[in-house]
């Protein structure tokens, strides 16, 4: 609570004022050690010893001295003995047997027996200590001594070790000393309160009334251990802050008069009248003004002239300006003031000190959702600071760029970010690339820029792109015919000249094979000018990617599937394709066996003529959505809030309103059925279209699948090619028959009823969202996705995430998209309820995981969804 006086520590070294006297010798194979009367002997002799090993001989010697002296019951040397006992103590050595002897000198009369005593007692107990019981009748005699020393004594010792028993024994033996007329004792007992609020939360209220006489005292000491008991008992109890809140005019006051008053030379810091009286008066100002507009209203002028009139020449000043923008910031403040808080953290941005330029970015991060225009203002001062030496404020000043991006400022501040990639460590790429194209996609003035920027980063840092941006950037160039030819050039012309990037060589092998005859036709657009290439310039590049020491797994998957695509394109010459079916051949005996599977499958195509000209035909635009991220910063929330209402499953499958809706079959549908339709797999779409030919249910199906849906044996490598890799549905399989008709999901989508997230969870840093979807042609389905991030400090690990519902209703689960959870991230699983229409969807869920080593296990009954989700009995 707080250390040992230095009237307590002195007498120790006092001790040995005496001169040395030498009473005993003894020898044990070393040295010659004698035993040592006084604590100034006993030093000097430590201090005189040669090696360590001298030195431990000594102590144990002596220990051993002081031992046989406390067996004797020597009354007469207890008080040298434990002197010295607590220097060895000091020095790290067991001083533990001399506990009952502390115990011994506190219940002497003696004051200075007294007093080394406590002190042995603070130094050699602990409040998990049984002996700790025979100290509390100690304790109570002293705390109503005459000697008002000797109650310090007590009171200091108490506020160091009290336990939990001996703070309910003594709670009114401090209460009673709370109301003293000496100073010196009622501020130890403030601080003893403290101690007893802290051990028994639930005898808080014992102290109030007394605490509120604290704070009319006049003595600085009193007054701040009182502001610091009120603080704590606000923080317990919400009670007791409702009534303290009467107690904000008395507070104003007192800030005032050391606001205002003149020169004090006990108070003074540097020219600032105590403030760590104001510190303290301002956090409790801050408390007792949060969502309370009356006492706000009451602090509001105070907080303007202690704003106004502090001064930040120095740091005590800063501090006080510090802690006024936090409780400004935090209560119910006008607008003015708020500017003004946030226009002095701006300031701070311009202070030659790494510290408070860090906490003012740090404090301009929580508050730039409160008045995001205020900070703008400080916007270019804050991009200074992504240069600066200091690598905690470069993240800092990165995390408040992001904030800041909004319609107006979206091409200086990707313009200043993209420099900042540039130059950046590797530690920052991954978060800076995302939050990159997240702020292309959601505030890009046109689509020719919001590509130009994503292309800036590929090339910069496609090392560390993450792959839902990737398959974003695919997404908006299927979208956008016009820029096709000019998206293929860059990445030709960039690709040629550096394959190291493996994010730029997956987008530009992607999409040079989807795209190939838009610029063997029309050449590659650099400059102005047309450069005409060849069908071999395009293939040498994509197989020259082959030979790359760049080339990975996953690249050599996707150069296959490029030039697969080429051979199949008829501006491709007949040499060419020759040339890729070898290449093909060469991989079908790969020991990579995803290789060699997908080279086995595309050989085969060159074998079925025009059938492989149908295959290989671009794909459909996929399903355009907005990407979202979860967090990349441990605040900032990324990706595009555009569509938060759109439909983040975009899958539910509607049949043809002549259909039965409730069918019996439905309670025997076998499970891969199931995912199936949650997926929008083109199995089960075929009720909603026109039935399909049996003879197309052959080896082509299989083929197609690469392209189209992701049944359980396509590969995980390929999720560029689908629509949203988080959570989406799978591109549909695409014939030349369905090119002039568009996806059957896209027109059931819009007839989807779409709801918000309800929380289901949170606790221990850890927050779990549901999110249903129902369609109106469906009543009794439920399809929902529950979102799981964190929010603390630390990841979550092995999170197991386990439903059920009533026996009246179906419940099924796909696999989770990770299982754990980290900062930044937000993981997801989607589940499906069939119930009786009309019923409300109720969910048990069993929830168990693991933060920073510590396992938890929860069960949540949840039933926050809507009425009427199933749908209305008719």
């Amino acid at each position: 609570m707080f250390p040992p006086c230095h009237s307590c520590v002195t007498p120790i070294l006092r001790l040995g004022a005496r001169a040395l006297q030498k009473s005993s010798y003894s020898r044990k194979g070393g040295p010659i050690f004698m035993v040592y009367n006084n604590l100034k002997a006993l030093i000097k002799g430590i201090r005189s010893c040669k090696t360590v090993a001298d030195e431990r001989a000594l102590i144990q010697q002596e220990s051993a001295a002081i031992r046989a002296s406390f067996r004797e019951e020597d009354s007469f040397q207890r008080h040298n003995n434990i002197a010295k006992l607590l220097y060895i103590h000091m020095l790290g050595s067991p001083a533990h047997f001399g506990q009952i002897e502390c115990l011994k000198l506190v219940a002497s009369p003696r004051f200075s027996d007294k007093r080394l005593g406590y002190l042995g007692i603070m130094l050699l107990l602990d409040e998990n200590q049984e002996v700790l019981t025979l100290v509390t009748n100690s304790l109570k005699n002293d705390m109503n001594h005459s000697n008002m020393y000797a109650v310090g004594l007590a009171l200091c010792t108490f506020a160091n070790i009290a336990s939990e028993e001996m703070s309910r024994d003594l709670a009114n033996e401090i209460e009673k000393l709370l109301g003293s007329s000496n100073t010196y004792i009622r501020k130890k007992a403030a601080l003893c309160a403290l101690r007893v609020v802290k051990k028994v939360p639930d005898i808080a209220d014992h102290f109030t009334s007394k605490a509120k006489n604290l704070l009319t005292d006049r003595n600085h000491g009193v007054l701040l251990t009182a502001i610091t008991l009120v603080t704590e008992m606000c923080q317990i109890d919400n009670a007791i802050l409702d009534e303290f809140r009467t107690a904000v005019p008395l507070l104003v006051r007192n800030l005032k008069s050391l606001v205002t008053t003149g020169y004090s030379p006990e108070h003074d810091v540097s020219g600032i009248t105590d403030p760590f009286l104001q510190v303290k008066i301002l956090r409790l100002l801050r408390m007792l003004g949060k969502g309370d507009e009356q006492a706000s209203e009451t602090m509001n002028d105070i907080l303007a002239q202690v704003a106004t009139n502090t001064d930040s020449s120095k740091n005590v000043g800063n501090s006080i300006l510090y802690e006024t923008v936090l409780t400004v910031l935090e209560i119910e403040a006008d607008t003015g003031l708020r500017v003004m808080a946030i226009n002095i953290l701006g300031k701070f941005l311009s202070n030659k000190d790494n510290n408070i330029r860090y906490v003012a970015l740090n404090t301009l991060n929580k508050v730039v959702s409160m008045d995001t225009n205020a900070v703008q203002r400080h916007r270019n001062i804050i991009l200074d600071c992504l240069r600066d030496g200091d690598i905690s404020i470069r993240r800092r000043a990165l995390e408040l760029s992001y904030a800041l991006i909004n319609e107006q400022n979206v091409r200086i501040l990707i313009r200043e970010l993209l420099a900042f990639l540039e130059v950046a460590d590797d530690e920052f790429k991954l978060g800076l690339t995302t939050q990159i194209s997240l702020a292309a996609e959601r505030f890009a003035p046109n689509k020719r820029w919001h590509i130009d920027t994503v292309l800036r980063v590929l090339k910069l840092a496609g090392n560390f792109v993450r792959e839902e941006i990737l398959s974003a950037f695919i997404r908006l160039v299927a979208h956008t015919p016009e820029l096709q030819s000019y998206t293929a050039s860059k990445l030709y012309l960039a690709l040629k000249s550096d394959i190291s990037q493996e994010s730029l060589t997956l987008a530009a092998t992607w999409i040079l094979g989807e795209y190939s005859e838009i610029i063997l036709q029309g050449g590659i657009v650099d400059e102005d000018q047309t450069i005409t290439i060849t069908d071999k310039d395009l293939v040498d590049l994509v197989l020259s990617i082959l030979d790359s020491p760049y080339a990975n797994y996953l690249v050599r998957q996707f150069v296959l599937a490029a030039v697969t695509k080429i051979a199949a394109r008829s501006t491709t010459s007949v040499p060419e394709q020759d040339r890729i079916a070898e290449v093909l051949a060469k991989y079908t005996t790969s020991p990579e066996l995803e290789l060699q599977q997908r080279a086995v499958e595309f050989a085969s195509l060159f074998s079925l003529g025009d059938t492989r000209i149908g295959v290989l035909e671009q794909m459909p635009p996929p399903e355009i959505k907005a990407t979202v991220m979860g967090v990349v910063s441990e605040k900032k929330p990324v990706g595009s809030t555009k569509g938060q209402d759109a439909d983040l499953l975009g899958d539910e499958i509607i049949s043809t309103p002549g259909a039965p809706v409730n069918q019996p079959a439905a309670s025997v549908q076998s499970n891969q059925d199931l995912l199936a339709e949650i997926f929008g797999s083109s199995s089960v779409t075929s009720d909603s279209v026109s039935p399909p030919v049996p003879q197309q249910k052959s080896s082509v199906n299989d083929i197609l699948g690469l392209f189209g849906n992701s049944g359980p044996a396509s590969p995980a490598p390929q999720q560029p090619y689908s629509a949203t890799p988080s959570f989406s549905t799978p591109a549909p399989s695409y014939t030349p028959n369905q090119a002039a008709s568009p996806p059957p999901q896209a027109a059931a989508a819009a007839a989807a009823q779409r709801y918000p997230s309800y929380p289901a969870y949170d606790k221990n840093g850890l927050k779990i969202t549901l999110t249903p979807q129902t369609s109106p042609t469906k009543p009794g389905v439920v399809m929902i996705l529950a979102r799981f991030q964190v929010s603390g400090g630390e990841p979550a690990t092995g999170l197991s995430f386990q439903a059920a519902v009533p026996k009246s209703q179906q419940l099924q689960m796909l696999p989770m998209s990770n299982s754990n959870i980290n900062l930044g991230a937000t993981e997801t699983q989607q589940m499906r309820v069939l119930a009786p229409v009309g019923s409300a969807v109720r969910l048990r869920l069993r929830i168990a995981y693991s933060i920073a080593g510590q396992n938890f296990q929860e069960q949540v009954d949840f039933s926050g969804f809507p009425p009427g989700l199933t749908g209305t009995p008719s």
